[in-house]
Formats: C-alpha cells, sequence, structure tokens
C-alpha cells in the first residue's frame, strides 16, 4: 500500500513536467509568426527559432542521459528546471534589446533544460507500475502534456500576437517618445509570460529538492551505446519520433500563417459561432479581443490543434489498455494523413477544421513509440530514452524544410510532405501492431 502510495505521489509530481515542456514547447509557437514580422524574416529563417528550440535535444540528449548516470534523476530534474528558468529569464534583455541572437540563445537553453526532464522523466514513468500498463501510462502524463498544448495558444495569442507590429520604417518614423513607448510595449508582452514562467519553474525545482522519488531505474551506466544502436526496433522508434514531432510542430508552427494565407479571417468573423468562441476564450484570461491583431483571431483557433492532443490522449490511454498499441499508432496515423489530404484539397472552414483536427490523431503518437521502442530492452532503457529524446530535432529539421518549402511552393504542397512523416509513423505501427508491450 506504502508503495502504491509512493508511486502515486510520484506520479503525480512527474506529470506536472510534462504539462510543464508542454506548455512552453507550443508557447514558442506563437512566438514565429511575431518574429517573422518584426524582423522581417522569411518562414524558413523565421523557423529557426524551432531550429535552436528542438536542435538542443539533438546536442544534449546523450549528455543529458549522461549527466542523469552520474547526478541521478532527482538532481537531474533540479537542474533541467533550472536550466529552463535560466533560458526564460533570458527573454528579458532579448525582448529588451530586439537581439534575434538573443532569442535564439535563450530557446536553445530553454530546450536544454528540458531535453534533461525528457530523458529522465519519460522512462522513469513508463516504469512507476506494472509494465503492461506502461504504454498506457504514458499516454495519460503525456495527456497532462497537451492540457499544457492546449492553455498555450491562448496566452500566445491574447499576449505575444494581440498588437500589431510596426516594421522598421514605420518606427523610424515614429517620435522619440512614441518610439520609447512602442519599443517599451513591445518587450514588455515577450517579457511577462517568460518571466512569470521563470517564477512558476522554480518554484516546481524547490518542490522537487524535497520530493521523495522511488528508485526503479538504475543511475548506474548501464550497457553502451553501441549496443542501444543494435536494437533495431528501437533504432525504428528512434526515426518514428523524429517524424511524429517533426510533423507535428511543423503544422502547429505554421498554422496562423497558413490561416493567414486562405484569407480565414473574414469566414470568422462572419461568423457568430467563431467569434462568440474566440470572445469566450479570450474572457477566460481576462483579454478582449477588441482591436487585436488578425494574429490573435487566429491564433484562438490553434488551441483546437493542441487541445485535441490532450482529448486524445485520454481516450488513447483507455484504448492502449483494451487493443495492441501499434494498431492504435497505425490507426491514428492513417487519419492523420486523410484530413491533411482534405485541408490541402479545400478551401475555407473545411480546409481550417480538417488541419486542426490533426491534433486530436498526433496525441498517442509519442507515448505510443516510446513504450514499444524501448520494451524489451532492459537495463539500456536509459540508452534509448537518450536516443528517442535525441530524435526530438525532428521539431527542428522538418519545419526547415516545411518552411523552405512554402516560401518556394506555397502550404498546400509543403503540408503534402508532411504525410511522409506520417507514413512511416503508420508503418511502425503496423509492424508492431502485434506486440504487448511486456
Amino acid at each position: 500500500m506504502n508503495q502504491q502510495r509512493s508511486y502515486r505521489s510520484s506520479f503525480i509530481l512527474l506529470t506536472t513536467l510534462f504539462f510543464l515542456w508542454g506548455f512552453i514547447t507550443v508557447l514558442v509557437d506563437s512566438l514565429v509568426p511575431r518574429l517573422r514580422e518584426l524582423f522581417t524574416l522569411t518562414y524558413a529563417q523565421a523557423i529557426m527559432v524551432q531550429f535552436a528550440f528542438f536542435g538542443a535535444y539533438f546536442v544534449l540528449s546523450v549528455p543529458a542521459s549522461y549527466i542523469l548516470s552520474k547526478i541521478g534523476y532527482k538532481k537531474g530534474i533540479i537542474l533541467g528546471l533550472i536550466t529552463m528558468a535560466l533560458g526564460c529569464l533570458l527573454f528579458y534583455p532579448a525582448a529588451s534589446y530586439r537581439i534575434f541572437g538573443i532569442f535564439i540563445l535563450a530557446y536553445f537553453i530553454l530546450a536544454g533544460g528540458m531535453t534533461i526532464l525528457q530523458v529522465a522523466a519519460n522512462p522513469f514513468v513508463a516504469v512507476l507500475g506494472s509494465e503492461d500498463g506502461a504504454s498506457s501510462r504514458l499516454n495519460l502524463s503525456q495527456a497532462f502534456n497537451s492540457l499544457g498544448t492546449a492553455i498555450a495558444p491562448a496566452i500566445g495569442a491574447l499576449f505575444i500576437l494581440s498588437d500589431t507590429i510596426k516594421t522598421k520604417d514605420e518606427i523610424a518614423s515614429l517620435t522619440e517618445t512614441a518610439k520609447e513607448t512602442y519599443l517599451a510595449s513591445e518587450a514588455s508582452a515577450v517579457q511577462m509570460p517568460f518571466l512569470g514562467l521563470a517564477v512558476f519553474i522554480i518554484f516546481i525545482a524547490g518542490i522537487f529538492m524535497f520530493a521523495k522519488l522511488p528508485k526503479l531505474i538504475s543511475e548506474k551506466s548501464e550497457g553502451s551505446y553501441s549496443e542501444a544502436f543494435k536494437q533495431k526496433n528501437l533504432m525504428l522508434g528512434v526515426l518514428g519520433i523524429f517524424f511524429y514531432v517533426g510533423a507535428e510542430v511543423s503544422i502547429g508552427s505554421f498554422l496562423v500563417n497558413y490561416f493567414q494565407d486562405m484569407n480565414m479571417v473574414p469566414l470568422i468573423r462572419e461568423s457568430p459561432v467563431l467569434m462568440n468562441i474566440a470572445d469566450t476564450v479570450a474572457t477566460i484570461f481576462f483579454k478582449s479581443l477588441d482591436g487585436a491583431d488578425d494574429k490573435a483571431l487566429l491564433g484562438i483557433f490553434v488551441i483546437f490543434y493542441w487541445s485535441g492532443a490532450m482529448i486524445g490522449r485520454f481516450v488513447g490511454s483507455y484504448l492502449t489498455k483494451i487493443m495492441k498499441p501499434g494498431k492504435v499508432l497505425g490507426i491514428f496515423a492513417s487519419i492523420a494523413i486523410l484530413l491533411i489530404i482534405i485541408s490541402i484539397s479545400n478551401t475555407g472552414l473545411i480546409s481550417m477544421w480538417s488541419i486542426l483536427a490533426v491534433g486530436l490523431f498526433n496525441s498517442i503518437m509519442f507515448p505510443t513509440i516510446f513504450t514499444l521502442a524501448i520494451d524489451g530492452i532492459g537495463d539500456l532503457k536509459p540508452k534509448g530514452s537518450g536516443l528517442l529524446c535525441m530524435a526530438i530535432v525532428g521539431g527542428a529539421i522538418i519545419p526547415l524544410i516545411c518552411g523552405n518549402l512554402i516560401d518556394d511552393l506555397g502550404f498546400k504542397l509543403a503540408f503534402l510532405f508532411i504525410t511522409i512523416c506520417y507514413g512511416y509513423i503508420f508503418w511502425y505501427g503496423y509492424k508492431n501492431s502485434k506486440k504487448t508491450i511486456s
């Protein structure tokens, strides 16, 4: 009974981390359209934000695994949180001085802290109970990750995207007093959300300092990466994580611009139902859309993409209990492909809602791929986790490719490219469709 209580309290505490990094990951998306206008960037240049953010996973996942083997999971989690807080604090000077390079550095440090948390928390939750419930348990934790991703678009839309950004020429034409007022307002729109995050993260780190986590995973360096590389299904899963994160981030990062490209604002404003939804969301966060930039209105509807993932993970937690996880993965990937094809084949509200619905079917992909990949590798789990988290770099590379395709060919063909990513995930699910997590 005491052991079960310990597992339960540890599960709840670790799940707060899933919420936290989900919230921050999507809040980053809100800055992509803003920085694009602020620094007059192409889509490919603007997505360098995501490249810096997700590139940290590639650079730091293996070192993070090594660090955890030396200092232990609890100290590693605290280190990760402190690193994240430092990254959030760097947004203050980045916004004050309007220097793109400092933004990139802040993103990299923030993601570095999140990398340590991901490498520690995912395998920890997977083993925090019976082995046959690993996929379901990780899906449940990821559902709270999706709760964070569902809230973040509203915060981003109402606090980061709501005011109209002036061009360099427009700023130059202002009087000195007006210019100082405008730049201070611009800086504050970015600074305040991230300062608030820094305080919250430090608070969570304080809780972990006094928390007692059960020692379920060996904190010694068991096995080697050369042994991990020989695990075929693990390495196929690494590629699956690469494509999944790349596809999800590509869609999420470009949704506001995609809706702008389709001229969705007039359609939304003409619909009493959609405007009522937007106004309700704004009211919940004590904001008004009156006089707000069009990006804020469009950004609110991105909530449906990420909240779909949250709903899907709660449902997926149940489905992966009653069905083979690989089979569920294959079904969800095939539906995601169908929805993207519907979106790029249509216009207007059909196109908008079908691409938003992809989020629902993204839901179970990360935790299911993760648990299928580390199943049966024993003491190599920490090494496997490091490699799987390293594959999150897909969130840097796939969106960069997608951004270049948008610049050259437009959104429709760029999103068609994303279906290839889901095609691989469908195959990986089919390959593991008879497998029971053990």
